[in-house]
């Protein structure tokens, strides 16, 4: 049985679905902002990509959990 997903990545199925792009993709473009403060990243996202609050937030906490700053 497989184990249910929780945290940041529970939302990762509905953001695929939603902006139509695999949660790879967001990653690559975190990279262009590595060097930037969450905050930040959460903004570049929002702004460059209309990414909703929430899902932005829960793409930028995986990143800088798996890329250490």
């Amino acid at each position: 049985m497989a184990e249910k997903v929780t945290g940041p990545k529970s939302y990762f199925p509905s953001i695929e679905k939603k902006y139509g792009k695999p949660i790879d993709f967001w990653m690559k473009e975190l990279k262009k902002v590595k060097g930037k403060a969450h905050m930040e990243q959460l903004a570049f996202l929002k702004e460059t990509h209309e990414m909703g609050h929430g899902h932005a937030n829960a793409v930028v906490h995986v990143y800088r959990a798996e890329n250490p700053q």
